[in-house]
């Protein structure tokens, strides 16, 4: 008998189910097609996978908060950094790099620190490691060099010489094989590593100016790590031992946290610093650019579904906020697309609809459709720009980041309508056409235009007059608008 205390199990649809038995034909009989109810759930069992993560697939993650307690306006705008006390969501997923999903926590590798911080200003990303460099500076190694850790393409299992004969060919690996290699090699758990950005970003003032920045997490729990052989004996009774030891400390009450600082280079000491400031392979020393207290963030919720909270978690480094931004770090520069690119073929082209993904703020765009969407952002709005309709999402040129001068280089939006000629050749062009076909072309254009708002109209009857006037003018008189008012609009403009 079904406890009346439970809600009652249901189809996808939400049809109550009253029994869980495959339906036949007779007792020994064969399954009917007709059992939607078999049929949903084996369909659904077959699809419940996802593709893993092509690097970082065995991870563990939770909610928390990150609180500020040193005020760095000074440098940063980002309201994240608002005044002492201000506290703000976050999700920080822990991670191995190398290993399959299959993997064991306790081997040895680089543990991945991707954080989440669901900002009033959108979703703020920082995806990086427990180590402060990496193995490589360029990007076109970086799918090369990830295939060194995976299995070798004939024997299927993980070789040594592949993975020694590319760090052998790439002497910047040596600072981060080092590492890799020391007594720090294999944490004791999540809970007791340092956290960091390892890439060089702008923080950027209320005042336009821009510093270079790195961010550090430093655990509040101190480092432990463990030897080869306890490393060997853990993973041999117990796969999971940062998973279990994670979520335990959590559902205990025992919430671990980190220090949050960052090092501040202004771009005067970048273009004197001994090395390049942008190399992911290089720290800055702490002598010479000391620990700047931000904050502290606290893991203090476990998540309910990981599937559907962790696997499904997609960190973006292009996931960046106004007051942080980009740098010209060689390797952060591509990975502003190829972590997005990756979810969107992982998880679909909606992943960001998705409760752990989505931001806490109004999202207001163009990127329309595709698998799952929701259209809850937009309904029936326009879904283009520019547009000139009504309540439809525009531009604001004070969330612009200020121009970087790399050299005699300057980066920056340039506005792709100032000092071009748009007009002149159409007017040539227009020359050319016989009387007949003038009045053919302005014919097709008026019946067509005529069914847009009449302030569509007007505007684009300037572009035509600037053209050629009697281009504007055949177009108008076939509108049925007054030459002389807009001749009036294209001089005021």
């Amino acid at each position: 008998m079904t406890d009346k205390k439970c809600p009652v199990l249901t189809t996808a649809d939400g049809a109550p189910i009253g029994e869980q038995q495959a339906m036949t034909a007779g007792p020994r009989g064969p399954v009917l097609m007709q059992d939607v109810q078999l049929l949903e759930q084996m369909q659904h069992f077959n699809r419940e996978r996802i593709p893993e993560r092509v690097v970082h697939a065995k991870g563990s993650a939770a909610y928390g908060t990150f609180t500020v307690t040193s005020d760095i306006t000074e440098y940063s705008k980002a309201s994240i950094f608002g005044k002492v006390g201000k506290k703000t969501e976050c999700f920080l997923r822990f991670s191995t790099v190398a290993g399959e999903r299959g993997a064991a926590d306790a081997e040895r590798d680089v543990r991945g620190f991707a954080m989440k911080f669901y900002t009033e200003d959108g979703n703020w990303d920082l995806v990086g490691n427990n180590t402060p460099v990496f193995f490589i500076r360029d990007p076109f190694k970086f799918a090369n060099f990830i295939h060194t850790q995976k299995r070798d393409p004939k024997t299927n299992v993980r070789d040594m010489d592949m993975q020694w004969d590319f760090w052998s060919l790439c002497p910047e690996s040596l600072h981060q094989v080092t590492i890799l290699f020391s007594d720090r090699g294999i944490p004791a758990s999540y809970r007791h590593i340092n956290g960091y950005g390892s890439h060089t970003y702008s923080l950027i003032n209320e005042a336009g100016e821009r510093v270079w920045c790195k961010f550090h997490f430093k655990t509040n729990q101190g480092i432990e790590n463990i030897m080869d052989e306890e490393a060997a004996s853990m993973i041999g009774s117990d796969r999971e031992t940062h998973q279990r030891d994670l979520f335990e400390s959590i559902e205990r009450g025992e919430f671990p946290s980190w220090r949050v600082c960052v090092q501040i280079m202004t771009e005067s000491q970048a273009d004197s610093f001994a090395w390049n400031p942008f190399d992911l392979t290089k720290v800055w020393p702490h002598a010479d650019y000391p620990l700047i207290e931000v904050g502290q963030l606290e893991l203090n919720r476990n998540p309910e579904n990981y599937h559907a909270e962790v696997e499904q978690a997609a960190f973006n480094p292009s996931a960046l906020v106004p007051g942080i931004s980009s740098s010209p770090d060689k390797m952060l520069q591509a990975r502003l697309m190829s972590y997005a690119d990756t979810h969107l073929y992982r998880v679909g082209v909606n992943y960001r609809e998705l409760p752990v993904n989505k931001p806490r703020c109004p999202v207001m765009n163009y990127e329309r459709d595709g698998s799952m969407a929701t259209a809850e952002n937009y309904q029936g709005q326009a879904n283009y720009w520019p547009n000139s309709r009504e309540n439809t999402p525009q531009t604001d040129t004070k969330f612009n980041d200020p121009a970087w001068s790399l050299g005699e280089t300057i980066v920056d939006r340039f506005d792709s309508t100032v000092d071009h000629d748009d007009y002149t050749q159409v007017g040539n062009l227009y020359a050319l056409f016989d009387d007949a076909h003038r009045d053919r072309l302005t014919t097709r254009i008026a019946g067509l235009l005529g069914q847009a708002r009449q302030e569509v109209q007007m505007r684009q009857l300037c572009h035509f007059f600037r053209a050629d006037e009697d281009y504007g003018k055949r177009i108008a008189d076939k509108l049925g608008i007054d030459t002389d008012a807009v001749l009036g609009t294209t001089a005021a403009v």
